[in-house]
């Protein structure tokens, strides 16, 4: 809130303007107006495309294993068909990578998409005005409503809506849980109030802040929470496509008469925009567009649907306000291809061939070898010498697996002791090995081979390079 004081000049200029901000003001609710138009339809899309992803992947199984779910007490990840376990640590922070450099490259190239078209916190504020819309009806009447006084009807959609509100932000708190838990089991333990105390705990976490983020808060994320909006400027230059207003073609704004034809406003000394307030009307912040770009403005493009619709009405061209660059917007020369896009895609591009590369070449089966540290080696009565080992296997396929060890380096090299292990899936083993060798074949120091062969399936194996060692044999 601001307020604007007069007061006299003591120089007898005249007065002068103080104004005065009132920093612990309550924010007045904004209540954006409906708009139809093509972004508001792709929009839309990718509401559903995205949530219906959201609702839907948790339950989803390939094979007997679920399709997305991040089993951490088991520390075990699936991701579309894949297997992540701790080791594979590297590759699931590329993934991290490759999404933080995917928001800059398109920052950089379009302005605020993702923060329009995908960010959570617009897809699911999109869902929860559609609720009030059906529970309060238009932005009107809702506008009208709460500024009147208390009446029955006005208590009884207030209690539908909020009804409708927790229920959805209920069903994104459960489903939110089941990619950490098997989504069938947590609903059966909820239904019969079985489920542990963590898992309810953070259904009920995560469904109070849908509920509070997209309900109650809604734009005042973006505004005053988000620090997207704060660093984005650094990824913006001259030639990145963002939400502008022709103001060399709007202004001087004014109204007019729809019979005023678009040829004879030079003559009327009057710009394109009939100043309509439409655009400010639609904005789910609450921004005008007409005075510049703004970082609360969320590249939604509403005030672009609905002031087309007006230029339309009026017979005017379309785009007063369009996607556009400020160098476009300048009559400057612009580029899409610029240093800045080629080193967000040429990363992008490395990353994601080393992340693959990394994928494919992912060995199903880990194996570690340790030498004994109490003895290098140790000569037996009958002409051997012996060497152990502490062999770490990790079966990192998705099912149970029973391995057997060999060696080979050295002729007459055998294996004492046990030599197979039994491994559930992303389970680590350990076998000690003892290796034993007829002295007169050995050198001091002898490169060996183990080999861990799945008895199951015979191309899945690994082999491991180590050393044995013999006495130090006296010169003659």
């Amino acid at each position: 809130m601001t307020s604007t004081l007069k007061n006299s000049d003591p120089t007898g200029a005249g007065d002068i303007g103080i104004t005065v901000v009132d920093l612990y003001t309550s924010v007045e609710k904004i209540y954006p107006r409906e708009v139809q138009g093509r972004y508001n339809r792709w929009r839309t899309a990718s509401v559903w495309l995205l949530l219906g992803l959201y609702y839907l992947l948790p339950w989803l199984s390939i094979d007997g294993q679920p399709l997305v779910l991040f089993d951490l007490p088991a520390r075990k990840f699936y991701v579309f068909g894949l297997i992540f376990w701790p080791q594979d640590f590297i590759l699931l922070t590329g993934l991290l990578v490759l999404a933080a450099l995917s928001l800059f490259f398109f920052t950089a190239l379009a302005g605020r998409l993702w923060c329009g078209y995908a960010c959570p916190q617009t897809v699911w504020t999109e869902v929860f005005i559609w609720l009030e819309r059906l529970a309060e009806g238009p932005s009107g009447k809702r506008k009208r409503r709460d500024r009147g006084a208390w009446t029955l009807e006005k208590i009884w959609r207030k209690v539908f809506k909020h009804f409708l509100w927790l229920l959805f932000a209920l069903w994104t708190g459960l489903t939110f849980v089941g990619f950490f838990t098997p989504i069938t089991e947590l609903t059966v333990n909820l239904w019969h109030w079985q489920a542990g105390g963590w898992e309810t705990f953070w259904v009920l976490f995560y469904g109070f802040a849908t509920w509070g983020n997209a309900g109650l808060l809604r734009e005042q994320v973006c505004k005053y929470m988000c620090p997207y909006a704060r660093f984005q400027s650094a990824m913006f230059d001259d030639d990145t496509l963002v939400i502008s207003y022709d103001q060399a073609r709007g202004e001087p704004r004014g109204s007019r008469s729809r019979k005023l034809a678009h040829a004879e406003l030079a003559d009327n000394k009057l710009g394109d925009c009939i100043d309509c307030t439409l655009c400010v009307q639609v904005c789910p912040t609450g921004i005008d567009i007409r005075q510049g770009l703004q970082y609360e403005c969320i590249a939604c493009a509403a005030c672009i649907d609905v002031c087309d619709d007006v230029m339309q009405r009026m017979q005017y061209p379309t785009g007063l306000i369009r996607y556009t660059t400020q160098n476009a917007m300048a009559k400057q020369p612009g580029k899409i291809i610029r240093p800045r896009i080629l080193l967000y895609a040429g990363l992008l591009l490395a990353i994601l061939t080393a992340w693959i590369i990394g994928v494919s070449q992912r060995a199903p089966v880990m194996l570690d070898v340790m030498r004994d540290r109490n003895a290098l080696f140790r000569e037996l009565p009958d002409n051997q010498v012996e060497n152990s080992f502490l062999l770490r296997i990790m079966n990192r396929t998705g099912q149970a697996q029973q391995f057997t060890v060999t060696a080979s380096g050295i002729p007459g090299l055998e294996v004492h002791g046990m030599a197979q292990l039994s491994l559930e899936p992303g389970k680590i083993g350990s076998l000690p090995v003892t290796l034993r060798a007829p002295t007169q074949d050995i050198g001091l120091r002898n490169d060996i081979s183990f080999t861990v062969q799945a008895q199951s399936e015979p191309g899945l194996n690994i082999t491991e390079q180590s050393r044995f060692f013999g006495p130090r044999r006296s010169l003659r």
